[in-house]
């Protein structure tokens, strides 16, 4: 460890994790150390059941009904990647493909009036859709089909709207649609938080969209896939998400270390120049870093509450599925911010025969937080066991470039890696000093592993 590298990497979330494999393939060396025994930091997996029990501090332990402890992997933050997304392209283009294997969520849908609907996203879908009446089909019928054809470069697509400047709001208006259609259109379909996207430039919205539409069509279900076995198994490594990223950084030449302590983040003259672990020195030029290993670098951001749900049954109007996400949007039950359910079970190695895990989320907005997400809740009844967390949420305080300390954001409520993969580019580009490329960085690959293999 007493060496120079280019990069050193703080704990194996997945954002620091697809990062150290990013800076291992563009040609940098790189340290990475966890101070835990186990991959995934917050974001880890829970095996055996007995093991989330013990850490919710339940002294009975599961009841024989649950099935065998080791048959399930409980992730504390679970969170579904988008077929045709940010995170499934770096995944493609870091080869971690190769070891991990991935299946279509089989839902996607909406809450609205105390009910959900599946999330219309196509011509023939929006006009079969019980979630509006026949007027407002045809209205949101067309405004699919001018999503579909729009591109920013050609002018005869845009129908007077300047994709700049025309607001996302204006556009809803020339559509005449309702209030409850854009609500699932912008928290949905482009899987805003908030409802401050209807005052910004519409292109930004408008590409959501169509990353969704894009990504149900690969699949047909639903535009959401997720690993087997979950993101990040503690006791089962190699089957984990980050274990197969750091694989990435190794094969390039990269170090990684779990149960490292970290004694001290090293600095001279305002930037970091190594970090120091039981008497040892490692130099660095940069560090990545979760919130956890400098709070003197990260403000408080909000909090996050998540119900861990063990279920006998599917949830009721999502015709059975096996997996599915649920989202209720923020006006449909007077909150500032979006409520997040994802719905796994034993298709994706994930629990015992028979049974479901549903996470509900939100951010939290009062001094209430379980009270926040009982309309999820009464959705997943009856509900064998609930396990409640509520995570503050942080994020850096300067942007790093002054120091060369790098930290990322804490995970927030959504039930999707769209966000974190925003956080994975913003600290890249402020590394790199460019954007993210993602056809320059499969062109460095080809060096390693062929053309064929691509």
């Amino acid at each position: 460890m007493d060496e120079a590298y280019d990069v050193i990497v703080l704990g194996t979330g997945l954002t620091e994790c697809i990062l150290s494999g990013i800076m291992s393939v563009n040609g940098k060396k790189v340290l990475h150390m966890d101070r835990n025994p186990y991959y995934g930091g917050e974001s880890s997996s829970i095996t055996p059941l007995e093991e989330l029990y013990k850490r919710f501090e339940i002294a009975e332990g599961p009841p024989e009904s649950m099935g065998r402890g080791r048959d399930w992997n409980v992730d504390l933050i679970p969170k579904f990647l988008m077929a045709n997304g940010q995170l499934v392209k770096m995944l493609l283009y870091t080869e971690v493909t190769r070891y991990l294997d991935f299946k279509v969520v089989e839902g996607s849908f909406v809450y609205k009036a105390g009910k959900i609907y599946k999330v219309p996203s196509t011509e023939t879908e929006a006009l079969a859709s019980n979630l509006m009446g026949m007027f407002e089909k045809r209205r949101f019928r067309k405004f699919l089909v001018f999503v579909a054809n729009f591109d920013e470069n050609d002018s005869k697509t845009l129908e007077g709207v300047d994709p700049h400047s025309t607001t996302m709001r204006e556009v809803y208006r020339r559509f005449d649609l309702g209030q409850d259609v854009i609500d699932f259109t912008g928290h949905a379909l482009a899987l805003y938080r908030t409802d401050d996207y209807l005052d910004q430039p519409c292109l930004e919205t408008i590409n959501r969209i169509k990353l969704y539409s894009e990504s149900l069509a690969r699949y047909g279900k639903s535009p959401y896939l997720y690993p087997l076995y979950g993101l990040g198994i503690r006791s089962v490594p190699f089957i984990s998400c980050p274990h197969h990223v750091l694989r990435l950084s190794a094969i390039y030449g990269g170090t990684y270390m779990l149960n490292k302590p970290v004694d001290e983040i090293v600095m001279e003259g305002g930037k970091v120049i190594g970090v120091k672990s039981e008497g040892e020195v490692a130099r660095c030029k940069q560090l990545i870093c979760d919130p956890s290993y400098v709070p003197d670098r990260v403000r408080p951001a909000g909090k996050v509450v998540r119900v861990i749900c063990i279920l006998s049954h599917p949830i009721r109007g999502t015709s059975d599925a096996n997996s599915c996400q649920i989202i209720i949007p923020q006006n449909q039950v007077g909150r500032k911010s979006d409520i997040y359910v994802c719905l796994i079970s034993s298709a994706h190695n994930v629990a015992a025969q028979g049974k479901y895990i549903a996470i509900a989320s939100t951010t939290v907005e009062t001094d209430s937080p379980e009270n926040e997400v009982q309309p999820a809740l009464e959705l997943l009844e009856p509900i064998d066991q609930k396990f409640v967390a509520i995570s503050d949420i942080y994020e850096p305080t300067d942007d790093g470039t002054e120091s060369q300390i790098f930290c990322s954001r804490s995970y927030d409520a959504t039930t999707h890696f769209e966000t974190t993969c925003d956080d994975i580019k913003d600290i890249y580009r402020r590394m790199a000093g460019a954007p993210f490329d993602f056809e320059s960085m499969k062109r460095r690959q080809n060096d390693v592993f062929g053309e064929d293999e691509q």
